[in-house]
């Protein structure tokens, strides 16, 4: 990381919702190929500091970079920078009148501008590899949660984003489908993936990330490597927070 640039560049980021600050200056940088995790109490800010960088929610105050362009400003099509900035949510967000093909097909043709047949035939990669091509043609009422969040991820991968967002990926899935779907993040990691990653699972911060961001309140109180953020935490708030998991 020396003096390659950020991917993504965060700059004094502020959000608030009428008069609640949610967000209160964050500053980070995201370099190609790494994996940031972060981690913090419900009602930090993590979440509403992903939905700002793809634009979901329109920052009060601040900048983010995208190449050092201001996203806000300088990009030419919102839909293009989403489709390079893709996004795992929490609740999936599924077509549930679409098949699964479906659903990793229309968003190619539609942003990217590919004919069917090329659409169909990326999507199917994708979802070879995330275990899910024999669910093709399934509806997303008829597959698990976890199944739903393998075609998620699979659809995001279809429009080839340079980064992945993960909002909460495993919250909202049942205990013993959690594996399943880091699994495949883990996979994703490893092949040098640029992903931000907001979540509650601790050993996947500590086992795949690259850096673990630990947001308070609004802002980053400390951030590291994993074996600085779990070895040896500076700041009492991250200490207190680590302390509840260390049981788990």
């Amino acid at each position: 990381m020396t003096d390659m640039k950020p991917v993504i560049e965060i700059r004094n980021l502020q959000k608030s919702f009428g008069k609640v600050d949610v967000l209160k200056g964050i500053d980070m940088q995201v370099a190609a190929g790494e994996v940031v995790a972060v981690i913090g109490s419900s009602g930090s800010g993590k979440s509403t500091m992903l939905r700002c960088i793809n634009l979901l929610e329109t920052p009060t105050g601040g900048q983010i970079l995208w190449h050092g362009k201001n996203i806000q400003t300088e990009i030419d099509s919102l839909y293009k920078y989403r489709a390079s900035v893709g996004m795992v949510f929490q609740q999936f967000n599924l077509y549930n009148n679409l098949t699964v093909l479906q659903n990793c097909t229309l968003p190619q043709v539609k942003v990217l501008g590919r004919s069917k047949a090329e659409a169909e035939k990326i999507a199917k990669d994708y979802l070879d590899r995330v275990g899910m091509l024999p669910y093709q043609n399934a509806r997303p009422a008829q597959i698990s949660g976890g199944q739903k969040q393998r075609v998620a991820i699979a659809r995001a991968l279809a429009m080839n984003p340079e980064v992945l967002l993960f909002d909460e990926p495993t919250s909202a899935l049942d205990p013993e489908m959690v594996g399943e779907v880091l699994n495949v993040m883990q996979q994703l990691a490893q092949e040098g993936m640029t992903m931000i990653v907001v979540t509650h699972e601790m050993a996947f911060a500590r086992d795949v990330s690259s850096r673990v961001v630990y947001m308070n309140q609004g802002v980053i109180c400390e951030q590291g490597t994993p074996a600085e953020i779990f070895g040896n935490p500076q700041k009492q708030e991250t200490r207190d927070f680590l302390a509840r998991f260390r049981n788990n």
